[in-house]
């Protein structure tokens, strides 16, 4: 009951926000990963600049705004964490099939809260020092579940389990390092382009591949203008853009 509760709220503010926006034929308003908070947005507004369409995002976990498109949420477009939700959504017939894309190769970073330098390694996470570690919830977090499998490589899930605190997503995993209110994280390298946070790439050997696609949800009415958004984040200037953050090509 709470969660139907939660959902009617959302689409009544997001039904809300669309009337009042300006420009609203030029509009387009896109779910994403949280991961992608400062790559997307900075690729939103280098289109915006170049077309004159508006991009208002809705920030996330991936797992969290698959459901809400299956649950009918009024996005144009979707860019997942992993390419897993977006066959999810096809399969159900909530994203169109041949709007499915890669876009970017997710890496993850182990970061401290202290700022000063730290091998980032298990014996470190493991240490008195460390008192709380955040990872995104790895129930419906893409990059939480990469944060899992890489614990589970180093042979320490099991032993760091007192020490876990989950975040709603990675954006907000970040922000509990950079506060103060855990002592060290999983976090999505694109989160770390203008940190003063102490981190280390984690290999990629340790965890299943971060393979992000986008796809656009069958209830768009705008699905020529999120094409062409699509079409930009594949372009040179928005591949430069991933690549600025961090993420690698598919």
């Amino acid at each position: 009951m709470i969660r139907k509760h939660s959902l009617m709220v959302f689409f009544i503010v997001f039904l809300t926000g669309c009337a009042g926006s300006e420009n609203e034929s030029e509009t387009i308003y896109v779910a994403a990963a949280s991961d992608l908070y400062h790559a997307l947005t900075d690729i939103g507004d280098a289109f915006t600049e170049e077309t004159g369409i508006i991009v208002e995002f809705t920030y996330g976990s991936t797992g969290l705004l698959t459901q809400q498109i299956q649950e009918g949420a009024p996005f144009d477009l979707f860019a997942a964490a992993h390419e897993s939700y977006i066959d999810q959504l096809i399969e159900g017939n909530a994203v169109f099939e041949d709007s499915k894309a890669y876009y970017g190769i997710g890496r993850i970073a182990a970061v401290s809260s202290g700022g000063q330098e730290i091998v980032m390694d298990k014996d470190y996470l493991l240490s008195d020092e460390v008192k709380l570690i955040t990872i995104a919830n790895p129930e419906h977090a893409p990059y939480g579940k990469a944060a899992k499998e890489t614990l589970e490589s180093w042979g320490i899930w099991d032993d760091i389990q007192p020490k876990l605190v989950f975040g709603e997503n990675i954006r907000q995993s970040y922000q509990y390092v950079e506060s103060g209110n855990a002592d060290a994280g999983i976090i999505a390298l694109a989160l770390m382009n203008e940190t003063n946070l102490h981190f280390d790439l984690i290999e990629e050997h340790t965890h299943e591949t971060i393979l992000q696609a986008l796809g656009i949800p069958v209830q768009t009415e705008k699905r020529e203008l999120s094409e062409q958004f699509a079409d930009f984040i594949l372009s040179r200037t928005g591949q430069d853009i991933l690549i600025e953050y961090g993420f690698d090509l598919p």
